[in-house]
């Protein structure tokens, strides 16, 4: 379980992009809601302490418990369905001995960690019709927990990482360019019928979400009242922003023109605030994290580790572009939070023992001659 690591093959770039990221966290929430910062920091600082801790276990001998995990994984999402809090509409949190989480948040991770060592083990069959159906079935008993509480946005960043794990894995290019001819007109008319008025595929707030993208004059004063208000907020920031903790009466933020800015909006408290200087700097750091974690799953010593860093690469890259396009009003609102920046300190300890699996790859990957 326990292995001697060489400290000059520890990815201290990582992490300083990691800590950096979640520093500017810290100060953006401490402006958006000043009264959540310090749970964020402190949040900050056990996540930091619970990677560097998980960085120095032998991710190899980890994952063998991978069915003990996705049973947890199962029975947590379960529970949410039985014994859930009711929020917003939804019921995605448990709460576990004073304790209130969101494991859909927690899943994604465990979901890594389940099919690292799933396809490592059938790596030689992966292109059968029966290791192909088995994943599919495997990630679509989770999925439709977390699809049903309702949660379309967790659903959908679940959907994309199997689709890196079984890329990572090695899936032939005949099945993913099979698979892309039926999902994608498969997806536009699914669209295309929810989107109907009598339809019940989605929920009325996600139809309104859609519309509003689609027509934002129309909907100008409702579902598209946040994206339109925060496009304003990063534009006003120009260049150099209107400085951290502003006091502006123009302020989008101080205007309260943003509800839960600390969450799905932090994107735009940094635009307004920090200018595009701080806005490029946050993508900056974000695309990094993401190209460190395939650079380390190209060096990885298994094809484990490969779908381990592939996987934590994937849901940094896509929880982050989606973010900022809700933000900047490129994508519908999706309600996905910054990975290390937005508020949420289940999202942020589950992105934490992730990257921890991450530094442990690289601890023992391969050594280049």
């Amino acid at each position: 379980m326990f292995t001697k690591f060489r400290i000059r093959d520890y990815d201290f770039k990582l992490v300083f992009m990691i800590l950096a990221l979640a520093v500017i966290g810290v100060m953006v929430i401490g402006s958006a809601e000043p009264s959540l910062q310090t749970r964020q920091l402190a949040g900050v600082v056990a996540g930091a302490a619970l990677m560097i801790i998980i960085s120095f276990f032998n991710y190899s001998w980890i994952i063998r418990l991978n069915w003990l995990m996705y049973i947890l994984n199962l029975a947590l999402l379960l529970a949410v369905k039985y014994l859930g809090d009711d929020g917003g509409g939804a019921q995605r949190w448990l709460e576990l001995g004073g304790l209130r989480f969101q494991p859909s948040e927690t899943a994604k991770i465990l979901l890594i960690l389940f099919f690292a060592q799933f396809i490592m083990k059938y790596r030689e069959k992966l292109n059968t019709v029966r290791i192909i159906g088995s994943c599919i079935v495997l990630v679509a008993v989770p999925w439709y927990l977390i699809y049903k509480q309702p949660d379309l946005s967790t659903s959908i960043v679940v959907i994309v990482i199997f689709c890196v794990i079984m890329f990572a894995g090695g899936i032939s290019w005949k099945v993913v360019i099979g698979a892309l001819t039926v999902v994608i007109p498969a997806v536009a008319l699914l669209v295309s019928l929810a989107l109907q008025p009598d339809s019940n595929i989605l929920k009325g707030f996600q139809v309104d979400r859609i519309l509003g993208f689609i027509n934002p004059e129309e909907y100008a004063d409702t579902t598209a009242y946040q994206q339109l208000n925060s496009v304003t907020a990063i534009a006003s920031g120009q260049l150099d922003g209107k400085g951290y903790k502003n006091n502006e009466i123009t302020s989008v933020k101080n205007g309260n023109f943003i509800s839960e800015a600390q969450t799905d909006f932090i994107f735009a408290v940094i635009g307004e605030e920090f200018g595009f200087k701080g806005s490029l700097t946050v993508i900056v750091l974000m695309f990094g994290i993401a190209l460190e974690c395939i650079s380390v799953a190209r060096k990885a010593k298994d094809l484990a580790g490969t779908i381990i860093a592939a996987g934590m690469g994937g849901i940094i890259a896509f929880q982050g572009f989606f973010n900022i396009g809700v933000a900047t009003f490129i994508l519908p609102n999706t309600g996905l939070p910054l990975p290390f920046v937005s508020y949420g300190l289940t999202s942020l300890m589950s992105l934490f023992m992730g990257m921890g699996f991450v530094l442990n790859v690289r601890l023992q990957a391969k050594k280049s001659k």
